[in-house]
């Protein structure tokens, strides 16, 4: 009887929701052969709406009531999976510059850190929730990969130059918000 109850709570909307943003992962995988000014474009707005629906899916939960523990390890993941895959294609097919190689490890070393907490925190009863510095955090990582998936100019913009000072932004962002990440986790562990 439990793991059909289980069962239930796994295919609920927001759960269902986390699941279909997974599935940018494989287009983002295919990027580099086809990485023209319509599909950049095309791809591009299925990142952005995969970003939105991030937003979506919890605020569902929360308002319906519909929080399920495995919504709490997917929908973090997804993140990690979504932001990180997108980040190596972009460097992968030179829509970020060598220099910034740096910000993207960054970038994927502290979300790999971050999930290995929370799963240390989680196995030991506590939970970590996401700070407001997190979410900006979220918010400029988003915003840098989807203007540096368009074409380099979008709507008249610079879209790529814009990306790279988001992506420096979002790396700042990362640094901090990784700290008091850590901070929190210490603190709480010597009390």
């Amino acid at each position: 009887m439990g793991k059909i109850r289980a069962r239930e709570q796994f295919w609920n909307l927001p759960n269902t929701i986390t699941m279909v943003r997974i599935c940018i992962v494989p287009v983002l995988l295919l990027f580099p052969w086809y990485n023209g000014h319509v599909e950049s474009q095309i791809v591009a707005w299925l990142f952005i709406v995969a970003a939105l629906t991030d937003i979506v899916d919890g605020w569902i939960a929360r308002r319906a009531q519909l929080v399920t523990q495995i919504g709490k390890m997917l929908d973090p993941l997804a993140d990690k999976l979504i932001v990180s895959t997108a980040l190596i294609v972009l460097l992968a097919i030179g829509r970020i510059e060598k220099w910034a190689v740096v910000m993207v490890v960054v970038i994927v070393g502290r979300e790999l850190a971050v999930t290995g907490l929370r799963g240390i925190a989680s196995s030991q009863g506590t939970v970590m929730a996401a700070s407001w510095m997190g979410k900006l955090k979220t918010f400029s990582q988003n915003f840098a990969i989807g203007a540096l998936l368009f074409p380099s100019t979008t709507i008249g913009l610079p879209a790529h130059d814009i990306g790279h000072v988001m992506l420096g932004c979002a790396t700042l962002l990362t640094l901090f918000s990784g700290y008091q990440y850590f901070f929190q986790y210490f603190s709480q562990a010597s009390e």
